[in-house]
């Protein structure tokens, strides 16, 4: 197979973690930074110290702060930017696209204000028509170390479904393709809201009862919000869904999670955020999240109890106390039995 360079525009955990795994498949992988001493020092140590201390990247990362290097240089770009930077930097990196580039988007959150998903953000910012997105159980950490793993690559083209697998697909390491670019977007978004619930039940003492129960009725959640914007529900039970879902929700090495568990010790969102040192999309993500479900009359009361914690003060035992009290219901659409 012939070596391909790959741009990852993004040098946090999972963008570092992505050009690894090209790395490790025998492609140049061009990581784009801002930070140009971080950059020279990855290049220079084969080592993030800031996000994934101590571990040894790949010899065939490259690094870069120009963008237009990244555009020249590679057909396929994986973006791995915080949603809120997404937009300024697809126009950034967009004024050096050609229409027959391929972008795919890794970036797990919604746009605040329009609801965007990050491809929509690559269609409105960029001249590219060939546009996916990557979304699943992919703990960076994990991924580093060699634990079997997989992802999603959903996209309307072939080409782009192919050449995420050509870069990425290993042995440890599977690929799956999707077709429904919708579903695979809201999945990765809103199970970090899901996540944050789930962290805060951990952090108060509840057993993995409580956490199936969040997690069943979170996927529930997740499917209702999906299926009434269109995605497919079987979306919704897979690896994008259900799998990223159930590891975000439960895994200490989750920073959604992570901050659900802060958020139940006491601590401050601000002093969390600060000790995380990294993006936690739940955070934005709920209040995303939030308005849309309330302009559109659809009831999430797992978000909502989320949002609540976040941003309007409520005390996490008593949020969870009412997503955990709602009345008896059916958990399917009820039928005629008689």
């Amino acid at each position: 197979m012939t070596a391909i360079p790959v741009g990852v525009v993004g040098g946090g955990a999972f963008g570092t973690t992505l050009a690894h795994l090209v790395g490790k498949n025998g492609h140049t992988a061009l990581l784009w930074m801002r930070d140009r001493e971080r950059a020279e020092a990855i290049s220079r140590d084969r080592r993030n110290e800031r996000y994934l201390p101590g571990f040894e990247l790949s010899a065939n990362i490259q690094t870069t702060t120009d963008l237009a290097e990244v555009a020249g240089r590679c057909k396929l770009i994986l973006m791995a930017i915080p949603s809120s930077a997404f937009r300024v930097v697809a126009r950034d990196l967009g004024d050096s696209l050609r229409g027959d580039h391929v972008l795919v988007s890794a970036t797990k959150g919604l746009e605040r204000g329009t609801f965007a998903r990050m491809t929509d953000v690559l269609r409105q910012e960029t001249c590219c028509l060939k546009i996916g997105a990557i979304s699943g159980p992919n703990l960076a950490v994990e991924i580093l170390k060699g634990v079997p793993g997989g992802t999603v690559i959903a996209s309307g083209f072939e080409e782009v479904v192919r050449l995420v697998e050509r870069s990425l697909h290993g042995p440890r390491f599977r690929i799956y393709a999707s077709h429904d670019l919708l579903g695979v977007e809201l999945c990765g978004a809103v199970k970090n809201v899901l996540a944050i619930a789930g962290g805060i039940a951990r952090g108060m003492g509840f057993g993995d009862n409580t956490l199936a129960l969040l997690i069943s009725r979170g996927l529930n959640e997740m499917t209702r919000l999906g299926t009434r914007l269109g995605a497919s529900p079987e979306t919704f039970s897979g690896l994008a869904g259900a799998g990223d879902l159930v590891v975000t929700a439960l895994s200490e090495l989750s920073r959604n999670h992570r901050v659900g568990r802060g958020l139940a010790s006491g601590k401050a969102l601000e002093q969390i955020l600060a000790d995380l040192g990294q993006v936690a999309e739940g955070v934005p993500t709920a209040r995303v999240v939030k308005e849309w479900a309330e302009s559109h009359g659809v009831r999430l009361p797992i978000c909502q109890g989320v949002f609540e914690v976040l941003y309007e003060g409520a005390r996490p035992d008593d949020a969870m106390e009412r997503m955990l009290s709602l009345p008896a219901m059916w958990e399917t659409p009820a039928t005629d039995i008689s």
